[in-house]
């Protein structure tokens, strides 16, 4: 008698924690979804066909990890024809503003002219495209790549040096000078030249006869150009192990030709 009414509380007792374990996830999957963090703790598994099991839960959020990769800037070119987004604002290749659009109606253009869409900036609403030619396209890519090449690496030290298209003779020597050492220490060395008024100097003949003083171990990063109205630059850095003995092999073939020229020279003067 005693073991049978053991018997009977303990499936009473099971069948209230069945109960109650019901209530409690049914007032949890009833209530509005949002972010839960649960610590660690003791819980009571029923099973009608066992006794009470007790385990240790591990702690767990019901809110969704987010494993969102860091967008990568994606390289200039044609968007080709998947366009994401629904409203652009389009830009036509003589750089005029057409103004907002669908992306339905930029893809019209682009067929109607044979023209390329190029993004120019996402991080605006609506993003901004631009319709280019293929000739276009490839010379940005060209200016970026100049652009980029010219600015100084991570941990790459540049100096920069100005002056006037009429220096004197020996404050430019001085000016070499002072180029040289840095190349020695393989700086960059970034070289502006104004243009003087009354001054017909060439400021590109300064730029090359700069690099003749330090040829030996220099050459152009960045080639000279024009970078605003009477104002060019360059950019000097010094050569790769590569580059020296490619120079200093055609410095001795020079050298070799100079001398047996000077040789059939003298024995024609004979």
């Amino acid at each position: 008698m005693t073991t049978f009414c053991a018997m009977k509380l303990l499936c009473q007792a099971t069948r209230n924690k069945n109960r109650y374990a019901k209530r409690f996830f049914g007032i949890l999957l009833t209530q509005t979804p949002q972010k839960r963090v649960f610590s660690p703790f003791w819980v009571v598994v029923p099973d009608p066909r066992k006794s009470a099991v007790f385990g240790l839960t591990q702690p767990f959020c019901t809110a969704e990890k987010s494993h969102v990769e860091p967008t990568r800037k994606a390289a200039f070119g044609s968007a080709g024809r998947r366009i994401p987004y629904r409203i652009l604002h389009v830009i036509n290749q003589d750089g005029e503003s057409l103004g907002n659009m669908h992306r339905a109606e930029a893809l019209k253009l682009m067929d109607q002219h044979d023209l390329k869409l190029v993004l120019l900036r996402e991080n605006v609403e609506p993003p901004v495209y631009r319709l280019m030619t293929g000739q276009q396209i490839h010379e940005e890519q060209l200016k970026r790549a100049e652009k980029k090449k010219a600015s100084p690496k991570p941990g790459m030290v540049q100096k920069e040096l100005s002056f006037s298209s009429a220096i004197a003779k020996n404050d430019l020597e001085t000016k070499t000078k002072q180029i040289s050492q840095w190349i020695e220490k393989k700086y960059h060395v970034k070289v502006t030249i104004r243009q003087a008024k009354d001054s017909n100097t060439d400021m590109f003949m300064l730029f090359d006869q700069i690099l003749e003083t330090v040829s030996e171990k220099a050459t152009y990063l960045s080639k000279p150009k024009v970078t605003r109205e009477g104002v060019s630059t360059c950019i000097l850095r010094h050569m790769s192990d590569k580059e020296l003995k490619a120079h200093q092999k055609m410095e001795k073939q020079k050298n070799s030709k100079d001398e047996n020229e000077d040789l059939k020279s003298s024995e024609l003067h004979q």
